[in-house]
């Protein structure tokens, strides 16, 4: 072949993509989420074959190292390009300098649920194609054969009301508790489903008018009297305490050994498969409206990154709205805009699960937004596993504060 027949070739190549495209390599947290990894990659394959400057390879990790191996490659410097990122951990990663804003434009999420979008020091960083929430979970017929209210987005259960529904669920003897929470459920579940119980109260997990304190809000007059329901709950046999089996925790509501169960839009489709008559409903209001969990995975660009166009471009191929209904119809999370949960399996009006859409752009609150909240919620976390097992409430919250407030001040007050 003579050198003027190459030329030619690399020429034909090139004007094919074969050389012009740059290859983005992205972290997943779903390896081993079979559904789940099968609509990433699509949304891979589709961004890689849709343009020629751009190739992205994805390397899934399973969710429960994939924060330890973001963090231990940020500090050897070797990120990829495209993280995925819980998004209360976000803020952290940011100040930690393992992210760089997010140069997407904003109109193209005006319509997206205020969880999913992730925010920090005034700046986009990342962005969900899905949020999740909790509700109240049980059948209708508990409900209407024990004489009880079935509560509404518009008019919840009170706190009275509630425990006066746990009283008479429980003095059937139909269940083994009227009540599980969900204590098998360890690490991200405590704040993200107990801190709203907490908020409704009156209290917070941080005074977050500055992030610099925790006294007043963890410990103060709310907080206690959350602290005292909260171990009320197991002291009172409404519910079952740590030392729940895992198993019950996934299949016990299923299998009729809990009459209501605080779980996830993510365990719903299982449910409703089995009970034709399941209700999803909102959080009880304890006094200060009901509050429930915002923010779940979302994604983001590494700060070492050198080609955020590349990135920013597959990011706003993966927020059209075929993939975010396609999230929702694999595994049942909760679209992020209102026209993708409209074309959706189970959000679109009428179906059981919109009521999720609707509590989550109603009643959701963000994890507190602070590079500090990595530690604040293993501090709540234990806080609340002691309360529960029995440890004095208020000397577990003063503790509790003593260590948030320790740990801002070690970090120069995470720079807010």
């Amino acid at each position: 072949m003579t050198r003027t027949t190459l030329l030619a070739c690399a020429t034909a190549l090139a004007g094919t993509g074969a050389f012009a495209q740059t290859e983005l390599s992205m972290w997943y947290h779903g390896a081993g989420n079979e559904v789940e990894s099968r609509i990433i990659n699509q949304i891979v394959d589709d961004f890689n074959a849709s343009q020629s400057d751009w190739s992205v390879t994805i390397e899934s990790f399973p969710q429960e190292s994939y924060n330890d191996s973001v963090v231990a490659a940020a500090l050897a410097g070797n990120l990829p390009c495209i993280l995925d990122v819980d998004g209360p951990v976000m803020p952290n990663w940011a100040w930690s300098g393992y992210m760089q804003p997010l140069p997407l434009d904003e109109s193209l999420i005006a319509d997206f649920l205020p969880g999913t979008k992730g925010y920090w020091d005034g700046e986009l960083y990342s962005i969900g194609l899905w949020d999740a929430a909790v509700a109240m979970v049980t059948r209708r017929s508990y409900l209407e054969d024990n004489g009880i209210r079935v509560p509404s987005l518009e008019e919840p259960w009170t706190r009275d009301e509630f425990m006066a529904a746990l009283d008479t669920l429980k003095a059937t003897g139909q269940f083994d508790y009227p009540l599980d929470v969900g204590m098998a459920w360890t690490g991200e579940w405590y704040p993200y489903a107990f801190s709203p119980f907490l908020q409704s109260f009156g209290g917070d997990l941080i005074d977050r008018s500055t992030y610099q304190t925790a006294d007043g809000v963890l410990n103060g007059e709310a907080a206690v009297a959350f602290g005292e329901w909260w171990q009320s709950l197991f002291t009172g046999d409404y519910t079952p305490g740590t030392s729940q089996d895992p198993a019950d925790r996934d299949a016990g509501f299923l299998n009729g050994k809990y009459a209501i169960s605080w779980n996830g839009n993510w365990a719903a489709l299982q449910i409703l498969n089995e009970y034709e008559d399941t209700l999803f409903l909102p959080n009880v209001d304890f006094g200060n409206g009901p509050v429930i969990g915002a923010a779940s995975w979302q994604f983001g660009i590494a700060a070492t990154c050198e080609t955020p166009e590349g990135a920013t471009a597959f990011i706003e191929h993966a927020i059209q709205e075929e993939y975010l209904t396609a999230f929702s119809n694999g595994i049942g999370l909760i679209p992020a805009t209102a026209a993708s949960a409209a074309v959706s399996e189970n959000y679109a009006e009428g179906m059981p699960m919109a009521t999720f859409f609707d509590l989550s752009a109603e009643q959701a609150l963000v994890r507190p937004v602070t590079p500090g909240y990595v530690v604040q919620a293993k501090v709540f976390e234990k806080a609340l596993a002691d309360i529960a097992n029995g440890a004095d409430v208020v000397d577990t919250l003063d503790a509790a504060v003593d260590e948030i407030e320790a740990d801002i001040e070690n970090n120069s007050g995470y720079g807010h």
